[in-house]
Order: C-alpha cells, then sequence, then structure tokens
C-alpha cells in the first residue's frame, strides 16, 4: 500500500485552504453588492463603490507583511457587524408621498431616509471604509496561503477558487434563493478554515462562532420577512393597500401598484392616453409592451380590444407576481405572449410589426452590474433603440412611453430623441406631481396619424441631447462628473493612500510593480466594457453579466495553464497582438454587430471581447511567473483595479467605446515600465 507522505498532505490540504479562500473573498464581495444594494437603496446606482472598496480591500490584504498580526480570524466578527449595519438602517417603504432628491445632475427617486438614518455623504464612507476592512481580513487569509506557492501556481488555485464562486452565486441567483443561502455558504467556508483551531475556552473562537451565529439569525430574519422576495435583481415586497390592490416595493422603494383596469382608470387615467390620440381606427392586432412588471399595462391593453400582446419583462419574478396577484389575470389570458428577457434585445431579435408599442415605466431603480454605471434600462432610450422601435411599427401605428420623469429636461431629451427619429415632435399629456414631471409621449411614423391637445415643446436644447449606444446615460444632464462623484473619488483615492500607510506599507512596491499596477487599471476597464457590450447585444440581464464574468475567469484560467506549459512567451509580440485585437474591437461598429444572426453575431462579438481578455492574461500570466515577492506584485495588480474601476468613470465624457483607447494607452505604457527581462 502506497502512503502519501506528510509533506504530500500538508500540500494538498494548502491547495485546499487557498481554494477555499478564494472562494469565500469572490462569494462575500458578490454578496456584499447584493446585500447593501437591497437595503441601502441610493447604493443601487453607486454599487461600484462597494466593489472598489472590495479591491482595495484586497490589495491592503495582500499588501501585509507576513510577520503582521493574521486577520482572518477577525472576517466573521467585521463581516456581521457591516450586514447588521446594512439591515438596521436600510430603507423602508412608509406609505407617503415620495419625495424628490436631487445630487446635482444625477436623478434618482424615492424616500431615500427614515428620521435615524444617515445622510447620503456619512453613508457611503461608512460602507466604503467597512467593507474595505471587511476584504483586508479575507484577503489576509488569502494571502498567507498564496505565498506558500511558485507566483503562477498560486495564481492559478485562486482562480479557480473565484470561479467556484462565482459560479456558486449565479446559480443561487437562478434559483431566486434568499440571503439566508449566502449565510449558510459563507458559514460552511468559515467554520472549514476555523474549525480544527476552535476550542469552546478560547474567547476569539466564541467570537467567531456567535459572530456566524448572529449573521445566520440576521439574514434569516431578512429572508422570512412577510411576502418577500429575491430576484436576481431585487428584493422585492408585497405590500396589501386597500381593495385587492398591492404595492411592490424593490429595494424598500415603492415601484409599482397591482390593481384591476378599473381601478387604475379611476386612479391614474394616464394610462389610457396613448389609446385616445390615434385619429385612424386601429386594430390593435399586436401590441408590444416592454416594462410589463406585474401586468397591468397589458390588462388595459387586452381592455381596449388588443388581439396579440407580447409582454416583456426583465425579472422573472415580478412577472409571477403579476401572474399570481394582478385581479384581471392578463397574463393567463391566451392572447398574451410573455418574453423575459431585456426590451432592447426584444426588439432586436424579433421582426414582428406592431401597431402600438408602449415603453411602460422601464424604471430599474438600479445599475446593471456592480462594475458599471449604467441602468438596466438604459439600452432603451437611445437614439438606435429609438429606431428600432420605428423599424417595428406599422405606417400608422403608435409609439408611446410614460413614467414620472423627476425633471423637465428629460422630457426635453426624450422628445428630441423622438423627434430626431420620427421627424415630429410628439404627443404629450404631463403634469407636475409632488414635483415629479408625470409625462406621457405619443408619436407615429405618420404625423397624421395622431391627434394631439399638445405637442411638446422643448423647453431648452441645453440638456436635449439625445443618449446614444455609446453614450446611453439619459439620466446626466451632460457629459461631465457632477461634484458628488469628485468628491466620492477623491474620498476613494485618498482612503487608499491612508490605508496603504496604515497596513506598513509604501508606494515603493507600485514603482517596483507598476507595469502591473497598469495592467490592473487596463483590465478593469476592459472587462467594464465587455460586461456593457454584451448587454446591448444580448440583453442587460443578470445572467448575461454572470456569463460574461464568468468567461472572463475561464479565459484568464486558460491562460495561466498556457503559460505554465510554455516557458517562453515573449512580450513584445504579446502587446503587439493585444493592440492589435483593442484595435479591431473599437474600430468595428456595434450597429454591424447587431445586425448580425444571433448565431454569427455571438461568435463574432465572443472572439472580439474575449481575444484581448485572453491575450491581456497571457501578457499578466507571463510577467507574473518572474515575480520574487508574488503578494506585492498581486496587490499591486489589484489596487490597479481601483484606478481602473475610477477610471470608468470617463465613459460619462467620452462613451464607453473609446474606454478601448484608454484601455490600450494603459497597456502601453505598460510594456513601456516593464522590466527588460520580462520582454
Amino acid at each position: 500500500m502506497i502512503r502519501t507522505s506528510p509533506v504530500l498532505r500538508i500540500l494538498s490540504s494548502d491547495k485546499n485552504r487557498l481554494i477555499q479562500s478564494s472562494f469565500l473573498l469572490l462569494f462575500v464581495e458578490l454578496s456584499l453588492i447584493r446585500w447593501t444594494g437591497a437595503n441601502l437603496f441610493f447604493l443601487s446606482f453607486f454599487s461600484n463603490f462597494v466593489l472598489l472598496a472590495s479591491f482595495l480591500g484586497m490589495g491592503l490584504g495582500f499588501l501585509r507583511k507576513p510577520s503582521s498580526t493574521p486577520l482572518l480570524r477577525f472576517s466573521p466578527l467585521l463581516l456581521t457587524l457591516l450586514i447588521i449595519f446594512c439591515y438596521h438602517y436600510r430603507y423602508q417603504y412608509q406609505p407617503q408621498p415620495l419625495l424628490h432628491q436631487t445630487t446635482d445632475d444625477l436623478n434618482y427617486m424615492g424616500k431615500l431616509f427614515k428620521e435615524n438614518l444617515f445622510p447620503v455623504w456619512l453613508t457611503v464612507p461608512i460602507v466604503f471604509l467597512m467593507t474595505t476592512i471587511v476584504m483586508t481580513t479575507l484577503a489576509d487569509g488569502v494571502a498567507r496561503t498564496f505565498r506558500l506557492f511558485s507566483s503562477l501556481q498560486a495564481y492559478r488555485l485562486e482562480i479557480i477558487g473565484s470561479l467556484l464562486g462565482m459560479i456558486i452565486f449565479t446559480l443561487l441567483s437562478f434559483l431566486h434563493a434568499a440571503p439566508i443561502y449566502w449565510g449558510i455558504i459563507i458559514n460552511l467556508l468559515f467554520s472549514s478554515l476555523f474549525f480544527k483551531d476552535w476550542h469552546w475556552k478560547n474567547l476569539l473562537s466564541l467570537m467567531q462562532i456567535i459572530s456566524l451565529i448572529l449573521l445566520i439569525v440576521i439574514l434569516h430574519a431578512e429572508s422570512i420577512a412577510t411576502k418577500q422576495f429575491w430576484s436576481p435583481y431585487y428584493k422585492i415586497q408585497v405590500q396589501p393597500y386597500s381593495d385587492n390592490r398591492f404595492v411592490v416595493n424593490v429595494n424598500g422603494v415603492p415601484q409599482q401598484i397591482i390593481e384591476s383596469v378599473e381601478q387604475r382608470k379611476k386612479t391614474k387615467p394616464f394610462y389610457f392616453y396613448p389609446y385616445q390620440h390615434a385619429i385612424f381606427h386601429i386594430p390593435l392586432n399586436n401590441v408590444l409592451i416592454v416594462g410589463a412588471g406585474t401586468g397591468g399595462d397589458v390588462a388595459i391593453a387586452l381592455s381596449q380590444g388588443a388581439k396579440h400582446v407580447d409582454a416583456v419583462e426583465i425579472d422573472p419574478l415580478l412577472y409571477q407576481l403579476g401572474k399570481k396577484l394582478n385581479p384581471d389575470h392578463a397574463y393567463l389570458d391566451p392572447r398574451v405572449q410573455v418574453t423575459i428577457n431585456d426590451g432592447r434585445t426584444f426588439l432586436e431579435h424579433n421582426h414582428r410589426l406592431y401597431d402600438m408599442i408602449i415603453f411602460a415605466l422601464p424604471d430599474s431603480l438600479m445599475v446593471l452590474s456592480g462594475q458599471s454605471s449604467l441602468r438596466l434600462e438604459n439600452y432603451l432610450f437611445t437614439l438606435e433603440a429609438f429606431t428600432a422601435v420605428k423599424n417595428h411599427l406599422n405606417s400608422n401605428g403608435i409609439f408611446t412611453m410614460y413614467n414620472y420623469y423627476r425633471e423637465r429636461w428629460i422630457v426635453d431629451r426624450l422628445a428630441a430623441t423622438s423627434n430626431t427619429v420620427f421627424n415630429h415632435m410628439p404627443c404629450v399629456d404631463t403634469e407636475a406631481e409632488n414635483n415629479h414631471w408625470l409625462s406621457v409621449l405619443s408619436i407615429s411614423p405618420s404625423a397624421h396619424a395622431l391627434q394631439c391637445k399638445t405637442s411638446w415643446q422643448i423647453e431648452s436644447n441645453l440638456y436635449a441631447t439625445p443618449a446614444t449606444d455609446n453614450h446611453p446615460f439619459l439620466y446626466l444632464k451632460e457629459n461631465r462628473l457632477t461634484p458628488f462623484y469628485f468628491f466620492t473619488l477623491f474620498f476613494i483615492f485618498f482612503t487608499a493612500l491612508i490605508a496603504i500607510k496604515l497596513v506598513g506599507g509604501s508606494l515603493h512596491f507600485i514603482q517596483s510593480h507598476f507595469d502591473l499596477f497598469l495592467m490592473g487599471a487596463a483590465f478593469l476597464l476592459l472587462e467594464t466594457k465587455n460586461i456593457t457590450h454584451f448587454a446591448l447585444l444580448f440583453g442587460s440581464t443578470w445572467l448575461v453579466n454572470a456569463l460574461v464574468f464568468i468567461g472572463i475567469m475561464l479565459a484568464v484560467y486558460l491562460a495561466v495553464e498556457i503559460t505554465h506549459r510554455i516557458p517562453i512567451l515573449r512580450a513584445r509580440m504579446l502587446y503587439i497582438a493585444l493592440l492589435i485585437s483593442l484595435f479591431i474591437a473599437w474600430i468595428i461598429p456595434t450597429n454591424d454587430l447587431l445586425a448580425l444572426f444571433m448565431p454569427a453575431r455571438f461568435i463574432i462579438a465572443t472572439l472580439i471581447a474575449f481575444t484581448p481578455i485572453f491575450i491581456a492574461n497571457l501578457i499578466f500570466a507571463n510577467r507574473f511567473r518572474q515575480t520574487i515577492h508574488s503578494t506585492e506584485a498581486f496587490a499591486a495588480n489589484i489596487l490597479g483595479a481601483v484606478l481602473g474601476g475610477m477610471l470608468e468613470y470617463s465613459s460619462i465624457i467620452i462613451g464607453y467605446r473609446d474606454l478601448i483607447i484608454v484601455i490600450a494607452l494603459l497597456y502601453l505604457l505598460a510594456i513601456m515600465t516593464m522590466k527588460t527581462k520580462a520582454l
């Protein structure tokens, strides 16, 4: 019988520990992005700040000296405190009119705070600092095992753990799993890492056990809340209102009301305006409703004589709630066909002509992912999207959109976009309600197909420039960063400088690994660019985002395996190939890809997106295996990702397409600063 030597058993144990701790690190990061956004409403719009805090914390954890006090053992307590903070100060809807909140040019709706809540300017720094500290303690645990292996082998094991964390979190999202399941997995991972060291008489062991129990208790309490559900996008709560009506809150904010057609006719007549503007009798053979939600707009279309309705809703749980609770049971009607997808993607894939297309309050109240500034509906309101709408309308068909647009200039922008595409101004029904511009805009390919009491008159062209696929920021007045963003980015920058000093580091380590630092910044931007690009090509759904992340990690892992097997890779040649692939990605218009059939679009888009990712990771892996101090080098790379996350906001100024130019410049600087032996 062959026995495994003690050395091999220890090595195997260390491998498992590195994989588990890396799994835990990424899983906690993803959980915190969901948890903070679900409970602190305004963080739904700034969730990449949690991402930046995570990267900063990871960089600090890898930067700490091996002789310093191990921090992983404090992670359960600190993570539980952060979870409790968000839970205690979570936004909870109180039945009163929504208040209007504006921060410079950035608009978001909702009554943001109860009386005991901290203001935004204080809450954002607290969450940022707490997240940074939690991630520092977790990354410190990863780094201590990371040092036991060669640079490339350690990186390979770290990627395996991260990939597993991403896959498991994606699976939980698919199953609409409540936070208690996140807590169970986090508890299992912590228990696996600490179990051998637990002693009932040890104060630290008791602290860890009590913290993990409290974590489960809090997450369980949130998971079993009455009529509360967790979709891949939101925390959704259904509150009985009156007369068989229900308020649907997402992330604590009232988003829609489930009520009958008759109730809606009495309380919100604007839903019926589009049907009253047609001069010619429209048979309504085909109606498309984007943002169908819980089915109220679908029920209205059926009541107006629609023979067929395509109902598109991005959130499967909202559809299920509408199917169950809507008093008109619109989703059970055989005339209705439901599609769970992004509205823009539906338009690109569907070739049916419609008598009416309705954008029914598609206000997602959240960003696309933790890594970008896009909201889920941003690609619906671009010049290209309105062109797609026009191409799907019959000659006398009607396109209408309605929402509480919060500011008149947003209505100006949408009216100007409609005018550019349809060559005439839309009909408008509007009124100020609780400081919101409740507006219904209706337009047709034929200017003579509509009867309007009022056509929209643009008050000022200053902010009426249409949003585009390259610059899809409907809710920003100008292509510039607001003072709020500048304040936050400066806060992150100075926090990073102070934190590096506190963990005993200096900026010298970044200077020694400046090429790796720049690669981290460039790669984060490359990830962001591909996430937003795939959202446009294949839909801004959670599943598309998750699959892109998993694809990126698989490309990284493949690059590491190839680098491990090929001893010599010429960095200069790889950089040339990388710059060529980036140029190809920059020069090919997105419209050309959108014009392709789905199989061809997928193949070509994947090649264009993942070729630079794969080559960039060949470059990084080849350079990283030559490092002497692997954790310092890895810290420099991760902290570079913080810079990349900050540079992502440059897309507000230059657009997403030209992010590739920034990426190319960063990689050029990286090769210019790379040590000669690595070339």
